[in-house]
């Protein structure tokens, strides 16, 4: 009975969780994706920037990736791994990437920004293309 009781509330905090974040619409060579940006201030730059067409190199078999000439604000930057499907921002060069493959490296200063929500291996190996961003409505 207790168990009951807690279950209810564990799955309605993961819905609380799921639909949290910054809601983002991405289109790259009429594919269309959505992703969920967390609430930092990478992202918070970002998204001011929106609606944004950049042009994304596919890069290593695994990133599309685009490098903006002045840095974002990465506060929380560490070095970590990737899933497949983050949506990252590499602070060294500037790059603003989607990972759509895995290769287990480990990375050294890496700002999370947020995740596609299903689809990325829609992004597999498109090439370099123009990629779109915006706000979706709440």
């Amino acid at each position: 009975m207790a168990l009951a009781a807690i279950l209810p509330m564990t799955v309605m905090a993961a819905d609380a969780k799921a639909s949290s974040g910054i809601k983002v619409k991405i289109t790259a060579g009429g594919k269309v994706l959505t992703a969920t940006f967390q609430d930092n201030a990478t992202s918070r730059a970002l998204t001011a920037l929106f609606p944004l067409t950049v042009p994304m190199m596919d890069l290593y078999s695994r990133e599309l990736v685009y490098r903006f000439t002045q840095p974002l604000p990465a506060e929380q930057k560490t070095t970590s791994g990737y899933d497949i499907g983050d949506i990252v921002y590499w602070a060294p060069r500037h790059s603003f990437v989607i990972m759509y493959a895995q290769n287990g490296e480990r990375i050294s200063d890496l700002q999370k920004v947020g995740r596609i929500d299903s689809g990325v291996e829609k992004l597999a190996n498109v090439g370099n293309i123009p990629v779109l961003f915006e706000l979706m409505p709440p």
